[in-house]
């Protein structure tokens, strides 16, 4: 569509000179107080670029500025200035004392001015920081979604979408759109009853405060055909105001009736929690995330009693069955937008949802996503272990080595004894896999039972042991395994245990353990003993391998450099060297004698 229109001028009365706002003294005053705050700001973003791993220092970097805005706010009222392209301008004035990108990313997502309030907190200064630093290309949002998302109590700002005239060019259309913003921010921010005046406001109204801007008439109307790019375009916008911008523009209009009362509480809970199960729908998980922190920081005000019901309310229906069920139908799916505002939405549920939270877990396969929802149920299981433990002696052999994994690491007492109790299991992939997580606890209960495992009827189960055995005291790791190699009936084991022990005895890295396999090479072969000989030889190597240091780098290539050794050990010897060498040097080539 396109306009054409006639402008009619009518006669300019003679305009009054301007008041320069900085003939009074107390606006001078302000404008050096907002200009300080505006130096240490632009310091601090310096900083937080040099340093932008440090994230705990993010709030020191801003420590002054922030000091800054509050002795503004205390003093003299809200901080409101404009955003021009290059800086910040308050009575016309630039605060930044040099030209900087910073305003420039506000200015381009149509965002014209920003008001700090009294009781702006450090957190709050640093969110804007870091989303004025944001990368959009990578974030994937403008910084008004950005800033939208993010709780910010106490800044405010206004977004001007667009200003053109059909016809004229920038130059021929001079429109005080301050004016106009200035006049529409005074009828949002109304103390009247009537929330809803400020979608009232008229083109007369508007005409009082554009003076010397020629008055529009006669518009015509003429009709064009939409062409493919345009259409497809307008799909675009359709769908994006659908997905990312109606449903908070949604959510902020109900937050703005809450605030303000309602006579039916039972009205403004439906309400909710239809907006909940839209969003469920939409698996805008961050929507409701934001509902739920919009809540929390409304209970705390004065009078906000029902607003504490309606929270209650609205988590326990975020529990339901039916509705942890929905995520379960988004966790098989596919891969999920946003992990974390999953986690987010569960973990701001009660305890009891655990028992729905298994159900759904017996259902999802994606692996990424099992470890998201068992580390939510761990969170819960550090107050409600029962439901977890309960789960141990199921059938699937998943499910138990999902509950090992999330009683390890909620850290749930008496784990050990319940670890136990798994180690007998009939499945020997889970025994495997529980003693792989009891091993990440470094503890001397879990040494423990790594220990006895050594004792078990199953080849697998012993050789998983004795490698890792040695993740603990190396000392008395070296002692244990020495124990059992010295055993009678240890050379009747099988060639590929008895390797096994070895290769952990080595992995020890004690000196007792590689002088042990160099007496064993040095030993000479008789004729009644040369069997046995080869076999603890090729033990040796087997140890020195699992040692990987350059003391056993050394040792090993002394062997494939002596000819009186055996062909067998000379082969195995040199696979050793070559397996230590890329651990220790890389891939770079080998030279053998």
């Amino acid at each position: 569509m396109s306009e054409a229109t006639q402008a009619e001028a009518r006669p300019a009365e003679p305009a009054a000179p301007p008041v320069d706002p900085l003939a009074d003294e107390g606006n001078r005053q302000r404008l050096e107080v907002a200009k300080a705050f505006a130096f240490h700001l632009l310091k601090g973003i310096k900083q937080i670029g040099m340093y932008r791993h440090n994230e705990a220092k993010y709030g020191e970097y801003l420590q002054k500025s922030h000091e800054a805005v509050r002795a503004y706010t205390d003093s003299y009222g809200p901080l409101t200035f404009k955003v021009e392209q290059q800086n910040f301008l308050l009575f016309d004035q630039e605060l930044f004392p040099e030209e900087t990108n910073l305003p420039f990313k506000f200015w381009r997502d149509g965002i014209r001015q920003f008001i700090f309030r009294q009781g702006l907190r450090l957190d709050e200064l640093v969110t804007f920081t870091l989303v004025a630093l944001s990368d959009v290309d990578k974030q994937g949002e403008d910084t008004v979604a950005q800033l939208w998302r993010a709780p910010l109590d106490h800044l405010e700002y206004v977004v001007v979408e667009g200003f053109h005239v059909e016809g004229f060019d920038d130059e021929t259309v001079k429109v005080e759109v301050d004016k106009i913003i200035n006049f529409l921010y005074q009828r949002l921010r109304s103390h009247s009853d009537d929330f809803m005046r400020f979608a009232r406001v008229s083109a007369s109204d508007l005409e009082i405060k554009m003076e010397g801007v020629e008055q529009v008439r006669g518009a015509v109307i003429t009709g064009e055909t939409a062409t493919d790019d345009l259409k497809a375009k307008m799909q675009r916008e359709i769908a994006e105001e659908e997905n990312s911008r109606l449903f908070p523009k949604l959510v902020a209009g109900i937050f703005q009736v809450a605030e303000t009362g309602v006579d039916d509480p039972g009205l403004l809970e439906e309400m909710f929690l239809q907006l909940l199960d839209a969003l469920l729908l939409q698996e805008d998980f961050a929507t409701i995330n934001q509902i739920v922190l919009k809540f929390a920081a409304m209970e705390d005000r004065p009078n906000m009693r029902a607003m504490r019901e309606l929270k209650q309310t609205f988590l326990s229906k975020m529990a339901e069955e039916q509705r942890v069920t929905r995520i379960g139908d988004v966790l098989r799916a596919g891969r999920l937008r946003s992990p974390q505002d999953v986690s987010r939405y569960l973990l701001a549920l009660n305890p009891s949802v655990v028992p729905s939270l298994l159900n759904v877990l017996e259902t999802v396969e994606h692996p990424e996503h099992r470890v998201l929802l068992c580390d939510v149920i761990a969170e819960f299981a550090r107050s409600r272990p029962a439901d977890v433990v309960d789960k141990l002696s199921s059938e699937r052999p998943q499910t138990v080595r999902d509950m090992v994994y999330i009683l390890e690491r909620a850290q749930v007492p008496d784990r050990l004894k319940l670890f136990a109790r798994v180690l007998r299991h009939k499945n020997l992939a889970v025994r495997l896999e529980v003693m792989s997580i009891i091993a990440r606890g470094r503890s001397n209960e879990s040494r423990k039972l790594i220990a006895q495992a050594l004792k078990d009827e199953n080849v697998q189960v012993r050789m998983l042991a004795a490698r890792l055995l040695p993740e603990y005291d190396r000392d008395q790791a070296y002692l244990e395994l020495l124990f059992h190699i010295r055993q009678r009936d240890f050379r009747k084991r099988s060639s590929d245990e008895r390797a096994s022990f070895y290769t952990a005895l080595g992995s020890t890295g004690i000196p007792a353990a590689v002088s042990l396999m160099q007496q064993m090479l040095a030993a000479p072969a008789r004729l009644w003993n040369r069997r046995r000989v080869l076999d603890e030889k090729l033990l040796a190597v087997h140890g020195l391998a699992g040692v990987m240091s350059i003391q056993s780098y050394k040792a090993l290539q002394q062997v494939v450099d002596d000819p009186s050794q055996p062909p067998e050990v000379h082969s195995a010897a040199r696979r050793a060297v070559a397996e230590t060498r890329r651990a220790l040097f890389g891939d770079a080539p080998m030279k053998t004698g």
